[in-house]
């Protein structure tokens, strides 16, 4: 089984955060994993992570659609700051637009974190691929 010290899940769906983690415990061994409803809310924590000099996700699924702050305004604060750590950032969104899909790739260009896109529902063989490619 992969083991992974730590994953964020910012999503304001609970159905998909269920759906997320449920496989998660079936294909990967986590430490722990965090819940945000809102880009805002995950930028705070991992900007309090980066001043206590705690250790940063390895994963985060990160949904496109949501209130407060989405997915890109998220994408957009994240790049800019300073964590040498590459993070497997996973896109996990219902659209299926292609502007969406070439924003996903137009960040991808603008990091070294792994940016990747998936379309929900996202399966258990999506998870299994991506956890394996990040396992410490």
């Amino acid at each position: 089984m992969t083991k992974i010290n730590s994953i964020f899940i910012v999503d304001d769906d609970t159905i998909t955060i269920y759906e997320i983690k449920k496989i998660l415990t079936s294909v990967a061994s986590c430490k722990d994993i965090f819940e945000f409803k809102n880009g805002q809310i995950a930028m705070d924590r991992i900007k309090k992570m980066i001043i206590e000099k705690s250790e940063l996700p390895d994963l985060i699924f990160l949904d496109i659609n949501m209130p407060i702050m989405d997915g890109w305004e998220f994408l957009e604060e994240f790049i800019k700051l300073p964590i040498h750590k590459k993070v497997n950032i996973n896109i996990v969104t219902s659209s299926i637009d292609q502007f969406d899909m070439d924003k996903a790739e137009n960040f991808r260009s603008l990091t070294h974190h792994t940016v990747i896109y998936n379309s929900k529902p996202i399966r258990k063989a999506d998870i299994e691929k991506i956890t394996a490619a990040i396992a410490v």
